[in-house]
Parts: C-alpha cells; structure tokens; sequence
C-alpha cells in the first residue's frame, strides 16, 4: 500500500494514519506493506510499543545500522515517543533511498487514540 506521501522528502502523518498504513485497526495488526518502525531506546520500547512494530533506535540508525531485514524495502511509518526522533529518523532513512513518514505525536498520541500498546512481554504496555 504505497503511502503517497513522500515529496522531497520524508512525509508526516498522525497517528490514525500511521495505524491505518501499517495495519492496526481494531487492535489487530494485518500484513500490510508499511512497517511502523520504532526508533525509541530499547528502555522505551520494552515498557511499550505497538504489536507488530519493528525496533530500531535512532542512536543505532545515526551510527550506520540498516533497517530489520523485516522492514528492508517497505515504506516506513517511523515512529518515536513524541515525533521529535521519529522526524530526525525519517529524513535519515529518506536520505539513505527509503519510503519514510514520521509520526505527529508518535507514541503518546496512538496510546492517546486507544491504539494497542503492549510490553515486552506481550501484555499491555505504557508509553514511556
């Protein structure tokens, strides 16, 4: 599902469109071409993150570290506490060839919408 989104550089959408892009309706992530990637610290993502989402820390994506090969050639609706890392990231990866969006409000404005959040051990998580 190409996002369309992309001008000169990386888009921006809210967090409703990122769940739509990326497959999570009604609390259910679905196979989708987009991948939410998530670009908080591995402190961040462990208290919680959407399912399905695909982890990557900015600091690892600012020293060189490609995408998970799960994300590897898919739009990217990357993804971060408050959109502030999510943007930086997006123009990174965008720099680097990649279909990226960021997400306005990132994790604190899907938790916001009631979009699912779990924690490292698949049960439900907080946004930290």
């Amino acid at each position: 599902m190409p996002l369309n989104l992309f001008r000169r550089g990386p888009g921006r959408v809210d967090a409703r469109r990122a769940a739509e892009c990326t497959g999570h309706v009604d609390g259910v992530p679905a196979e989708r071409d987009a991948v939410l990637l998530d670009v908080r610290e591995s402190y961040e993502w462990q208290a919680g993150h959407a399912p399905g989402a695909v982890h990557v820390p900015l600091s690892a994506l600012a020293a060189g570290a490609p995408v998970p090969e799960r994300a590897a050639g898919r739009p990217l609706v990357v993804i971060c506490r408050s959109g502030n890392r999510s943007r930086q990231a997006a123009e990174l990866l965008a720099a680097r060839g990649a279909d990226a969006v960021d997400v306005i409000g990132g994790m604190r404005d899907w938790a916001r919408l009631g979009l699912p959040v779990v924690d490292r051990h698949g049960e439900s998580g907080t946004v930290a």
